[in-house]
């Protein structure tokens, strides 16, 4: 039998497969390395495209904020303009009322009772003056109620006084000044042009 040697063969072999190992584990190796670096890459992609969001973001809030001032601005030239249109208003409301205090002064006033002083402050009107009784004052004091433009009638001082016997009381009293409703304003307008 005729003998062969296979050890140089197999140590052959054994060389091949060493080497087919450290290629493979060289190829895995690289493509353990280009894998990682696709996933790192991939998520780096992801955290910039994130912060470029979140900068766009920041971006239009502050855009947002600006508006918002801007608004806030325009809210507070809106007020002061409709505070300044209801100081007209009001001032063109009691543009007449001074005319039609003084002539409700007038109507209101009965027999008997005499006006020595009137004083305004704010919308506070003092009267002081004479009447013959008590009873007059307080029917002068009806008289203010039911006008419409003056209310609360509210009797300070009343003293009987014997400086004029023909009106013995002095008396003293304040009332509301108010603006009547436009329906009672219009009705005493056209009963006054009869």
């Amino acid at each position: 039998m005729a003998r062969i040697n296979l050890l140089p063969w197999r140590a052959e072999r054994r060389k091949l497969r060493q080497k087919e190992f450290v290629t493979m584990l060289g190829l895995a190796g690289a493509a353990g390395l280009l894998i990682s670096f696709m996933i790192v890459s991939y998520y780096n992609g992801q955290i910039e495209g994130q912060q470029n969001r979140n900068q766009y973001l920041r971006d239009q809030i502050k855009l947002v904020d600006a508006q918002i001032k801007e608004i806030e601005a325009l809210d507070k030239k809106k007020a002061n303009l409709l505070a300044r249109k209801q100081v007209i208003e009001e001032l063109q409301a009691s543009r007449s009322q001074m005319v039609h205090l003084f002539d409700q002064l007038v109507r209101t006033i009965p027999e008997g009772v005499k006006l020595n002083t009137i004083k305004q402050a704010g919308a506070v009107l003092t009267l002081e003056g004479q009447a013959q009784s008590n009873a007059r004052v307080s029917s002068y004091m009806r008289n203010l109620e039911e006008s419409g433009w003056m209310a609360n009638p509210d009797l300070s001082i009343i003293e009987a006084k014997g400086d004029d016997r023909g009106l013995p009381n002095a008396f003293s009293l304040k009332v509301r000044l108010v603006t009547p409703k436009q329906d009672d304003a219009a009705a005493e307008v056209a009963g006054g042009a009869r």
